[in-house]
C-alpha cells in the first residue's frame, strides 16, 4: 500500500528587507543598499576626520608599522579601531541571537536600528566635532569604526557570509576570479568547461558599484553640506527596520521572554 507524502511546506515570504524571513532577491536588495550606506559613510568619514574607518586591513597593517618604527602611542590608537571594529561586530551577534532565541522578526532590523541612532548623533553633532576637534575627532573615529563593523555583521549573518558591505577588496576579488572564467578560453575538445558563475558575478558587481555609488554621493554630499549629509544614511536604516520592529511590537514580542530555540 502506498503511503502519500504531504508537500514540504514553503518557507515564509520576507515582508521587509530587513526581515528574518530571506531569500536571494531580498539579501541582495539588502546587500546593495548597506553597501551603499557603507560607502557613503566610509568616503564621508574620511573628509570630516581623515580616516577610512573599513578598511582594516590597512588599520592592523599600521599597527605593524608603528611598533616597528617604536611609535607605540599610535600603534595602541589604531589597535583601538581594531577593537571598536570587533565591538561592532560583537554587537550585532548578541542582539542578533538575543531576537532569536525569542522569534522575533526584527533580529536583523535591531542592529540597524541602533545604527541608524549612532549616524543621526553623528550628523546632528558634528559641529561639537569641528568646534572640539582635539577630543571628538578620535571618538568619532571609534564611532565610525563601530559602526562598520556593527553593519558588516548584519549582512554576514543575514547571507550566511555570502555578501559582505565594507569587504570591498574581497569583492573584487571574488569579481575579479568570475572574470577570469568569463574570458577563458576553452579548447572545444575538452569535456569539462570552465564556467563564470554568473549569479555571483552579478551579486559581487552590484556591491562593487552599490559601494563606490555610495562613497560617490557621501563624499559629494559632505562636501556640499557638511555633516547633515549621514541624515539621509539614517533615514534609510530607520525606514528599513521600522517594519519588522512594529511587528514584534504588535504581537508583544519587543522585549519578551525566551522561548525554546528552534
Amino acid at each position: 500500500m502506498k503511503t502519500s507524502t504531504l508537500p514540504a511546506a514553503e518557507p515564509p515570504r520576507p515582508r521587509w528587507w530587513a526581515d528574518i524571513y530571506r531569500n536571494a532577491d531580498a539579501n541582495l536588495r539588502l546587500g546593495c543598499t548597506l553597501a551603499g550606506i557603507a560607502g557613503a559613510t566610509n568616503a564621508g568619514g574620511f573628509l570630516a576626520v581623515g580616516q577610512y574607518t573599513s578598511h582594516m586591513s590597512g588599520i592592523l597593517s599600521s599597527i605593524a608599522d608603528n611598533l616597528a618604527l617604536g611609535q607605540l602611542q599610535l600603534a595602541l590608537a589604531s589597535a583601538a579601531l581594531i577593537i571598536a571594529f570587533l565591538g561592532g561586530s560583537m554587537t550585532t551577534a548578541w542582539i542578533v541571537n538575543w531576537a532569536q532565541r525569542r522569534q522575533m522578526r526584527s533580529a536583523f532590523a535591531r542592529p540597524l536600528f541602533v545604527e541608524a541612532i549612532l549616524l543621526l548623533v553623528f550628523g546632528i553633532f558634528g559641529a561639537a566635532i569641528s568646534a572640539f576637534a582635539g577630543l571628538f575627532v578620535p571618538l568619532t573615529v571609534l564611532l565610525l569604526c563601530y559602526i562598520m563593523g556593527l553593519q558588516n555583521a548584519v549582512i554576514t549573518k543575514v547571507s550566511h557570509s555570502e555578501i559582505r558591505t565594507t569587504h570591498v577588496t574581497g569583492l573584487l576579488t571574488d569579481l575579479g576570479i568570475e572574470l577570469g572564467k568569463v574570458f577563458y578560453f576553452n579548447r572545444s575538445n575538452l569535456p569539462q568547461k570552465v564556467v563564470a558563475n554568473r549569479r555571483k558575478l552579478r551579486i559581487h558587481g552590484l556591491l562593487v558599484v552599490s559601494f563606490f555609488g555610495g562613497a560617490l554621493a557621501g563624499a559629494l554630499g559632505f562636501k556640499s553640506v557638511g555633516y547633515i549629509a549621514t541624515l539621509p544614511l539614517a533615514m534609510v536604516l530607520l525606514a528599513l527596520s521600522w517594519g519588522p520592529i512594529l511587528d514584534d511590537m504588535r504581537h508583544g514580542k519587543f522585549a519578551s521572554d525566551p522561548q525554546a530555540a528552534p
